[in-house]
């Protein structure tokens, strides 16, 4: 079976150019294809909608703003979650063809609410939380495995990641929905599916494994023990193990154990797993910040990298923990960079969908106010 990019790339957009997996290089887009590009994909439904009938201030501004996050970043992610808000169906799922009803686009979304403290069903955020919830819930199926039938992305492990960490954070906050059970079986079905390397790919068997899948079951099964579920002790340790043998001499990681260059998305991802794993310091960590912070140029455009959002909700994520000037310097940078990239929609364009987009940039500019659990130092 051929498989196509982690991020939910359908493969099938005419953004995807060269070839379309995390590990091996696309051919970069320049500026004037990219804006023909977008329009097109705005043209064919994947833009918000002209007319809005929400309330312009439907996300309460904070008052808790300071130099570092400010009202412009306050604004552009009250903006975003209102754009998800205006795209959302009744169902819970998106405006976006084929993506809008991925279990990770979804689950991506309600995370963004959750980042912000909205409550589930308190107000027009809450209630778009509480439809997010409800659907990925259902898509729970009877052996655990979280991906919508029939409407499954190309690499559904990562709908089963995101899908897990949603719930993960989700539970304890929203006592109405019975969360308990079926994430409970969403963690066992990432248990029985590692492989004997200790990691995972991109379909619920315990055959291949690559380093950007394994690092998404590794961040749900943090979340879920932070959250009370049972989680093996050997798991961990053998995705620990795989993680530390994915890097390269330069310090950065590769996509998969037989070998590749290094890549600053699964660097920042390898960096973000070893946190959650407890693993605080060392050559591993120290090695890899500096390959970051190296190559941080080429990783600031939606041109030059094609995996721009999920490259940076993982690098905010290390410079997160790494705090002090590191952090602020960092965060500083991609504030601006995002912000730079925020359009007239409210929201943020990726290669995948507006949604996907949207919710990343959220959840990146929310990191210094972040109330997710997974996030806190």
């Amino acid at each position: 079976m051929k498989h196509f990019s982690p991020l939910f790339a359908s493969g099938r957009s005419p953004l995807m150019t060269g070839q379309s997996r995390l590990g091996e290089p696309r051919t970069p887009l320049n500026r004037r294809r990219l804006l023909r590009v977008a329009g097109a994909l705005a043209l064919g439904g994947s833009a918000i909608s002209v007319g809005s009938t929400l309330p312009a201030q439907v996300v309460e501004p904070r008052g808790d703003l300071d130099e570092l996050y400010d009202q412009r970043v306050d604004q552009a992610i009250r903006s975003g979650l209102q754009l998800l808000i205006e795209r959302q169906n009744e169902d819970g799922t998106f405006r976006s063809r084929e993506q809008g009803r991925w279990v990770g686009v979804v689950s991506l979304a309600g995370l963004a609410f959750l980042s912000r403290g909205v409550r589930s069903g308190v107000g027009e955020p809450g209630k778009a939380l509480r439809r997010a919830a409800e659907y990925v819930l259902s898509q729970v199926q009877a052996s655990g495995f979280l991906s919508a039938r029939g409407e499954t992305s190309h690499g559904p492990m990562y709908d089963h990641g995101f899908g897990t960490l949603f719930l993960a954070e989700l539970y304890g906050m929203d006592r109405e929905l019975e969360v308990r059970v079926k994430l409970g079986k969403a963690v066992d079905l990432i248990r029985r599916t590692q492989n004997e390397e200790g990691g995972w790919r991109y379909n619920p068997a315990p055959e291949e494994a690559d380093l950007s899948v394994t690092v998404c079951q590794m961040m749900a099964l943090r979340a879920a023990r932070n959250a009370g579920i049972g989680v093996p002790k050997e798991t961990i340790d053998r995705a620990v193990e795989y993680v530390r043998r994915s890097q390269n001499a330069d310090g950065g990681y590769m996509y998969r154990l037989t070998g590749g260059e290094s890549r600053f998305p699964l660097t920042a991802a390898a960096v973000v797993a070893l946190y959650n794993a407890g693993i605080y310091s060392g050559p591993e960590i120290s090695s890899a910040i500096q390959y970051l912070q190296a190559n941080m140029r080429s990783n600031f455009s939606l041109e030059r990298n094609s995996f721009f959002f999920y490259a940076h909700y993982y690098s905010a994520q290390a410079f997160w923990h790494q705090g002090g000037t590191a952090w602020e310097s960092w965060y500083s940078s991609l504030k601006k960079t995002l912000l730079g990239l925020h359009n007239s929609q409210g929201g943020w364009f990726d290669y995948n969908s507006i949604e996907y987009g949207t919710a990343m940039a959220c959840l990146i500019l929310n990191m210094p106010r972040t109330v997710l659990p997974i996030f806190q130092r």
